[in-house]
């Protein structure tokens, strides 16, 4: 089926009213006028339905609106993938800001690469609300490679954004458990990653901002969702990378699984190494109830 846009643009968000104007204004605002918004609303209990109906009104581009029950951020992308009407697909938080030049900037450097069957995505920097880069800088200012070698390989870290083709998300969605409501998004980026490239560019492009109630680094979700936890650990572990991280996947595997899944994860586990990596697993869990999280 042929794309009726360019880009699709989509916005998972749950009792965000206060914020989602930033993504409005910044759409409103690009200089590539051929996308969609896409925005899922996850079992929101503010006035995030009033809000879009008010945006429809003033926007010069199609608003799609679609309400579901609290499901989690990976069942509401699922979704938005299944609706998308774009050829590229991007991630707009309800809290984001980005420049107006950024789905132009994507857009050229997507139609600079000659062969595409070979890449899935293009992904540029973040920047702090002082204009400050977040997180490390690729090699080159044009750099091909996928998600698993930029992170374990060439180490780099920090937030980055972008596009992925909305035929290859549709090839990999993001495994649903149930009665889970959240799964890391790099089980679904290392997936892509056996298959298809990355264009990484060192242009700042989205405007990143944290808030109190962010998912962030947020351990209590892996803690909450034991089977997710355990498939993206088990994920990690199985794709060619240095020992090193394989050892830290296996020990947070036993981290997150202790009270849940932690029979199944130790039969995973590689028995050499077994011992260690549960010496280290359960000082970790330890510690963290020790920090009184609330994960039990």
């Amino acid at each position: 089926m042929r794309a009726k846009y360019t880009f699709s643009v989509f916005t998972p968000t749950y009792n965000r009213a206060h914020l989602i104007e930033g993504v409005f204004k910044s759409l409103q605002q690009q200089t590539y006028k051929d996308f969609e918004w896409i925005i899922v609303d996850d079992g929101s209990s503010d006035n995030t339905k009033e809000i879009i109906q008010s945006f429809k009104q003033q926007a010069t581009f199609d608003i799609r609106y679609y309400y579901q029950p609290n499901q989690g951020k990976h069942r509401a992308f699922n979704k938005a993938v299944k609706l998308a009407r774009g050829e590229l697909f991007i991630t707009a938080d309800s809290d984001d800001t980005f420049v107006p030049h950024a789905l132009y900037t994507l857009k050229q450097e997507w139609d600079n690469i000659p062969n595409k069957d070979e890449f899935s995505a293009v992904t540029g920097l973040c920047v702090d609300e002082h204009g400050e880069v977040i997180g490390d800088k690729y090699p080159t200012d044009r750099f091909d490679s996928n998600s698993f070698e930029s992170y374990f390989i060439y180490k780099i870290s920090g937030e980055k954004w972008g596009f992925q083709r909305t035929d290859v998300l549709r090839k990999f969605p993001f495994k649903e458990f149930e009665n889970e409501k959240f799964i890391a998004e790099s089980s679904v980026w290392f997936e892509i990653s056996k298959y298809y490239k990355t264009r990484y560019i060192n242009i700042p492009l989205r405007i990143y901002k944290t808030h109190n109630d962010s998912l962030s680094s947020n351990h209590l979700l892996r803690y909450h969702n034991p089977k997710g936890t355990l498939y993206t650990y088990y994920q990690e572990f199985n794709l060619p990378i240095p020992l090193r991280y394989k050892l830290k996947s296996m020990i947070n595997c036993i981290r997150f699984s202790i009270g849940t899944n932690f029979v199944e994860c130790v039969k995973l586990q590689n028995k050499l190494l077994l011992p260690v990596v549960l010496v280290v697993g359960v000082g970790l869990y330890i510690k963290d109830k020790l920090k009184n999280l609330s994960i039990f």
